[in-house]
């Protein structure tokens, strides 16, 4: 009997031991997966590159192309002008001498146009050709003898308040005449329709700019700057370098410059001061200022300062650095062009 009940637990023993084998086997083979199988590959979706635009007189960066035809606006600095509207939105703004050493604004707007600009003012001669070099769509109220005739004779596309005042450009009631026109940038594109005026961008200008603000550190420490017309000091510009934002804040006769519009002030990444020939043409102190010679120029961006030169190229007054057109930081740009009597060294003055 016990014989009988060994062999039925030795047979019992075997038959577990096969199938918990089979069990096994089963199990590896299910996880093999067999030849003719095929594994799903699950495609990634595709990030598509974003062309980013270079902005022609900024040198920043964009998804959209702006191609509008920049405009260019006599602004007027007068004490009793101040502060201007739009000023915080210009691309570039040159400072030059109109009557003696009081001096007039042209704004440069193309990356934007504000809803309100001005005081505008009367024109010269040099600011025409200025406009006719960047093929600007040129704004102003009033002009010089030489100015009247290049506008009337078309020069270049422009609009005047002497023939739209009070219609295109709005007198303000808070300041009196002549600092109180002003023109809407919807006016501005109503102007340049009524004159057939394209705003179309024609001509690209060929400023250079760096890829960072870190690769423009090379040159003279220069954390302020002061730059004088005469000894007024209402047409004096102080200058205050910000390290962390990367700009330069500017201060007249100790007022902050700011917008009238909304308050905003104005800051800029690079301050040029270009050195030129200036003669008095009449008893009013009219400037007849050489726009066309080049001559010796101080760049500042960066919390540095660059002796280099400025060239008339193809019209546009450039910042030339050996032989190439000088890189600017990307962002807004104020140009002082200044008499070369006395000079540079006088008139635009740094602290380390």
């Amino acid at each position: 009997m016990k014989r009988k009940m060994r062999g039925w637990l030795f047979f019992m023993t075997i038959v577990i031991l096969l199938v918990s084998a089979c069990s096994k086997k089963e199990k590896a083979e299910e996880s093999v997966p067999k030849p003719e199988e095929k594994i799903e590959v699950i495609a990634l979706p595709k990030v598509e590159e974003v062309a980013l635009y270079m902005a022609p007189f900024t040198g920043i960066r964009s998804e959209v192309e702006n191609t509008r035809r920049p405009v260019l606006a006599t602004i007027n600095n007068h004490p009793r002008a101040r502060p201007q509207s739009g000023i915080s939105d210009a691309d570039i703004v040159y400072e030059l001498a109109a009557e003696g050493y009081v001096t007039r604004f042209l704004a440069l707007f193309q990356s934007e146009l504000p809803e309100e600009i001005g005081p505008i003012r009367s024109s010269r001669d040099y600011f025409v050709h200025i406009a006719k070099g960047l093929d600007a769509f040129y704004v102003a109220h009033g002009y010089s003898p030489d100015a009247k005739g290049l506008l009337q004779n078309r020069f270049v596309d422009n609009v005047n308040g002497m023939q739209y005042d009070g219609t295109l450009f709005k007198r303000s009631k808070d300041r009196k005449a002549p600092h109180n026109s002003y023109i809407s940038g919807e006016n501005v594109l109503a102007a340049a329709e009524k004159t057939n005026s394209s705003m179309e961008m024609q001509k690209m200008p060929s400023y250079s700019f760096h890829e960072s603000i870190e690769d423009a550190k090379i040159g003279d420490t220069a954390s302020s700057l002061v730059v004088r017309y005469g000894s007024d000091p209402n047409f004096s510009s102080t200058y205050t370098y910000d390290a962390e934002k990367g700009t330069y804040e500017r201060t007249v006769n100790n007022v902050l410059a700011v917008d009238k519009i909304d308050g905003k002030k104005v800051e800029l990444s690079n301050i040029l001061v270009f050195e030129t020939a200036h003669r008095t043409i009449d008893n009013v102190g009219r400037q007849a200022v050489d726009i066309d010679s080049g001559g010796r120029a101080y760049l500042f961006h960066a919390g540095i300062m660059k002796e280099i030169e400025w060239k008339n190229v193809d019209g546009i007054l450039m910042p030339m650095e050996n032989g190439m057109p000088a890189k600017l930081v990307p962002g807004k740009t104020w140009i002082h062009v200044v008499a070369t009597k006395p000079g540079m060294e006088t008139t635009a003055t740094y602290t380390p």
